[in-house]
């Protein structure tokens, strides 16, 4: 099954937190951050209310978000998130 977001809507795929710090110290659940970092896997058409929005995101960009943003959703046991275009703050780029 695929989402198809509508608008200025992206699908993001959660990236997991590590579980592990720096310094060696293993992480338990409830230790661990709500993940902030995910994969861009859908990408809406732009259009909202009939005007055109240029959709900067395409798929496969790795993305930070805002952290209480967007729709949570498990799909075959994956966890996606469904968020406007204007919640991520900013594009993962490999130097």
């Amino acid at each position: 099954m695929n989402i198809k977001p509508l608008g200025d809507r992206v699908v993001l795929k959660k990236i997991e937190a590590e579980e592990k710090t720096s310094s060696g110290i293993i992480l338990t659940g409830a230790a661990k951050e709500k993940p902030q970092f995910a994969e861009v896997v859908a990408v809406g058409s732009g259009i909202v209310d009939g005007k055109e929005i240029k959709m900067e995101l395409v798929l496969g960009d790795k993305v930070i978000y805002n952290k209480y943003a967007g729709t949570e959703v498990e799909i075959e046991n994956e966890e996606f998130i469904v968020i406007k275009q204007e919640d991520v703050v900013g594009v993962l780029e490999n130097k």
